[in-house]
């Protein structure tokens, strides 16, 4: 058994890397689910081999979709939708709200579970619209996992409410299956803002590639017209936001890192590293196909609203952490939500370490005060241990808890850090 913690390769020099990286978890998963709801067979090229997609592969597999996963490319085949079916979820929050709306359109009950703290991430307004939707749903115990579906191939849709303030994949759990309900599917938010809209947005782009006919025009409303999903030959573009500890390794060291093949144009959120990176001292500059981003030995404190790239949090926290001057994330009371409470997390390690942490109804205040040696745990969350890499980099003697956690999007991550490091 690999040993629990892992001693984060500290930088005693500028570093000069390129990084390769794996292809979009987003992208991955959304061609994956739609591929399955098409009228054809799909090839998707360059996806992300980590265990989300492997999770989300299983469950469609499980629904009787054909999946051939070669090294490069994967083949899909649409099946016949049924149960019984058992469904792990993992941690993943794409199986946990994408896969129950594509139950919801299965012959035969489809049960879903996962992890432990997947138990404890919000569920019910998934749940709640696949009633509205005309699916059956027990749950067993709670508002979330474990639960079973009951759907039907007729499953007639229609308008659904939801309060989608607590996740985006809400949302576009609902939209990637909606064309394939009777009457499509009408969602319509109401409560405070979505989160991680870009995610919602880039669900639309997906869709209408495939012919989809989509109207967002009117705010918190996303109408999906009832129809076929067209077959799809897709090429993965790399993941930007597991481009975030590399990115940020140039600003920690004052060195230089580049990323090979950033899209010119993308819906991934992660491309707004490229404002962050800017606001915290660095330079981003393209070169090519490239994306370089250069350390000026200095990082600023930042007044950041991480509302829409929530993600990004705790890699941006920890160079806070190693800032200047004070900084304030907000805009982010989702996180509490995700593989961990995220915000709860990052104030505990961070002060753990030493540092001035205090956590905020939406968000954090970060102190600069001097680091030391110490643990970092990660609470099974793939983006808490990019953050205590980072500051491994920059603080000598920082242990990380289960690096290989970082697997969940990145395989082998600790490999190519460490790469990153000797270089």
């Amino acid at each position: 058994m690999p040993d629990r913690w892992w001693p984060a390769p500290a930088g005693d020099h500028r570093l000069d890397a390129t990084v390769s990286l794996p292809g979009s978890k987003s992208l991955t998963n959304r061609a994956l689910v739609l591929a399955a709801l098409a009228s054809g067979p799909s090839t998707i090229d360059r996806p992300l081999l980590a265990r989300d997609t492997e999770l989300m592969a299983a469950a469609l597999r499980a629904l009787g979709t054909s999946i051939d996963t070669g090294p490069d490319l994967w083949t899909v085949t649409p099946g016949h939708l049924r149960g019984p079916a058992e469904v792990d979820c993992g941690l993943a929050g794409t199986v946990m709200r994408f896969v129950p709306p594509v139950a919801a359109l299965a012959d035969g009950p489809v049960r879903f579970d996962g992890d432990p703290r997947a138990r404890e991430r919000p569920m019910q307004q998934t749940l709640d619209a696949l009633r509205a939707l005309g699916a059956g749903v027990d749950v067993e115990g709670g508002d979330g996992l474990p639960f079973t579906v009951h759907g039907s191939p007729s499953a007639p849709g229609g308008v659904v409410g939801i309060d989608a303030a607590g996740s985006s994949q809400f949302v576009s759990g609902l939209l990637l299956a909606g064309a394939r309900f009777v009457h499509g599917v009408d969602v319509r938010h109401h409560g405070q803002p979505v989160p991680s809209l870009p995610h919602v947005a880039m669900t639309v782009a997906e869709l209408r590639r495939r012919g989809v006919d989509v109207d967002d025009s009117e705010p918190n409303r996303w109408v999906v017209q009832p129809g076929s999903i067209e077959p799809l030959a897709v090429e993965i573009e790399p993941d930007l936001s597991t481009a975030a500890p590399f990115l940020a390794a140039a600003l920690a060291s004052g060195g230089r890192v580049r990323v090979n093949g950033w899209p010119d144009r993308t819906e991934q959120a992660g491309d707004e590293l490229r404002r962050l990176l800017v606001a915290s001292g660095a330079s981003v500059t393209r070169d090519g196909a490239d994306l370089v981003c250069c350390g000026p030995g200095t990082i600023n404190g930042v007044f950041l609203d991480l509302h829409e790239v929530g993600e990004l949090t705790p890699v941006v926290a920890a160079l806070c952490a190693l800032a200047s001057g004070p900084s304030q994330l907000s805009g982010i009371a989702h996180l509490r939500g995700h593989e961990t409470d995220r915000l709860a997390a990052l104030a505990t390690e961070i002060n753990r370490l030493g540092g001035a942490v205090t956590e905020l109804a939406d968000g954090l205040r970060i102190d600069p005060r001097p680091l030391h040696a110490g643990r970092w745990h990660t609470y099974g969350d793939h983006r808490m241990a990019h953050a205590g890499a980072v500051l491994g980099l920059a603080v000598p003697g920082v242990e990380v808890e289960d690096i290989g956690t970082a697997d969940k999007t990145f395989p082998r991550f600790a490999d190519a850090w460490a790469g990153l490091v000797r270089r």
